[in-house]
């Protein structure tokens, strides 16, 4: 296994009894899960995909990443939510929060906000240099990314004429149809598929998360692999299997009132991780006034700011701590003669040591604090581990989310906000709500 379930330090708040009581709810869901008997049954393309994706389509992303590692200086990916954040996640944890300054092809992620400063700051990054661009989209019309895609089309096509600029534009959307991929067809740029199967947050083994990271540089077939052991190794309902454990203990916790579920971690390269967890358990979870709200911290820096709170704040919390054990690389901690700031009892071993001290001593600390810890350990920063990682945390959302009770595929509530703001933005159609907003807002 290159990630285990350590319910070492749950043992003060729940207990063995606990998972055994709950093991026949995880077998129902298990059972409607792989019958695709239950709700949002048409979003399970993702449970096989590590051994059923599209092989010539593969084959067709690693050639158009050597592509672009060969023409181009700046490879710019305009997606937002499921369309980006996974391939940022793995980039940043395979290559570093730091992947832009230590490696010569560049990635920028765009259109996944509606800043002005955010977009102008990465096209003045862009001035001079050889550009590409993936643009990420299902229908090819969601605000953020239809609007920097309008940009950075123009920009292109003033830069390199149309003929030319078609061959550094890739579009992963519909394989049939939506106005992005009219768009593609019309214009000839290289498309890849976003399959009707699979949601945005379950889509980072697809093409939307694999030209990007194979264009990093990255070996994609390992990062399947990795995939394929977790589906052999979660594939059957027991009470050994340990994604369903974790799903199991979330799901224990949260019935104690434990509705908030901080994911921790001590390494910064984690970072983006957290943010694609975020999306993929608050978007499954969070409907009909119930689900474990995601947050997130990088220790032991929010030790510093976040610490009190969980130590000592209200006992709302549990943790899930990410321990990678073996970092890409170490950095060994000399003695000092003069020890002139007192850290000579550091020196003669590894800071990857102190690290896991650290990490040690905050988990004793907050369980005392009574703040139950899920220990999740990851073998190594490599493309092997994260794909079983990625395929762990997907298959236990929809586990967790069935437990719950709520359809963990779908997003009812992400388009009260697009309403809102289309209406007052004077978008066609919305006028009846434009009014009634603006008395709102002026009010």
């Amino acid at each position: 296994m290159a990630l285990k379930f350590n319910g070492k330090y749950l043992k003060n708040f729940v207990s063995e009894s606990e998972f055994e009581y709950l093991y026949p709810q995880i077998e129902l869901c298990h059972n409607l899960l792989h019958s695709k008997s239950g709700a949002g049954n048409d979003f399970l393309g993702w449970l096989n995909l590590p051994f059923d994706y599209d092989k010539e389509e593969f084959e067709k992303i690693k050639k158009a990443a050597n592509k672009i590692r060969s023409d181009s200086d700046v490879l710019v990916v305009i997606g937002i939510g499921g369309s980006y954040l996974g391939a940022r996640a793995a980039i940043e944890f395979l290559g570093s929060e730091y992947y832009n300054e230590l490696n010569e092809l560049k990635i920028y992620f765009v259109g996944n906000n509606i800043s002005p400063d955010y977009l102008n700051n990465i096209i003045k990054i862009c001035e001079g240099k050889r550009l590409s661009v993936n643009v990420i989209s299902k229908s090819g019309t969601t605000t953020e990314p239809a609007l920097a895609f309008r940009v950075f089309k123009k920009l292109m096509e003033e830069k390199y004429g149309k003929e030319e600029s078609a061959k550094r534009i890739y579009a992963t959307t519909d394989k049939a149809r939506g106005t992005l991929k009219n768009l593609a067809d019309k214009e000839g740029y290289e498309t890849f598929v976003i399959p009707d199967d699979v949601g945005g947050r379950y889509s980072v083994l697809t093409a939307v998360g694999l030209l990007p990271i194979a264009a990093a540089g990255f070996n994609i077939d390992k990062l399947m692999e990795g995939a394929q052991h977790a589906v052999k190794d979660f594939e059957v309902c027991s009470p050994d299997n340990d994604c369903y454990k974790y799903a199991a203990a979330r799901n224990i916790l949260y019935r104690k009132g434990k509705s908030i579920e901080l994911m921790a971690c001590y390494d910064p390269d984690w970072t983006k991780m957290n943010e694609w967890y975020k999306q993929l358990y608050g978007e499954s979870e969070g409907k009909d006034h119930k689900g474990i709200f995601p947050a997130s911290v990088i220790f032991s820096t929010d030790l510093h700011s976040m610490g009190q709170f969980v130590q000592d704040g209200s006992r709302t919390i549990f943790e899930t701590v990410i321990d990678i054990k073996k970092p890409k690389t170490d950095f060994f901690l000399e003695s000092d003669e003069e020890n002139a700031d007192g850290l000579n009892f550091l020196s003669n071993q590894n800071m990857s040591i102190v690290n896991e001290k650290a990490m040690q001593g905050t988990i004793l600390a907050h369980c005392d604090g009574e703040v139950p810890n899920i220990k999740l350990e990851l073998d190594a920063k490599d493309e092997h581990t994260l794909g079983y990682a990625i395929y762990f945390f997907e298959k236990a959302c929809a586990i967790s989310g069935y437990l719950i009770g709520v359809n963990p595929f779908n997003q009812p509530g992400v388009e009260a906000y697009k309403v809102n703001m289309f209406a007052l933005l004077g978008k066609p159609g919305y006028e009846d709500q434009r009014e009634e907003l603006l008395k709102k807002l002026s009010d």
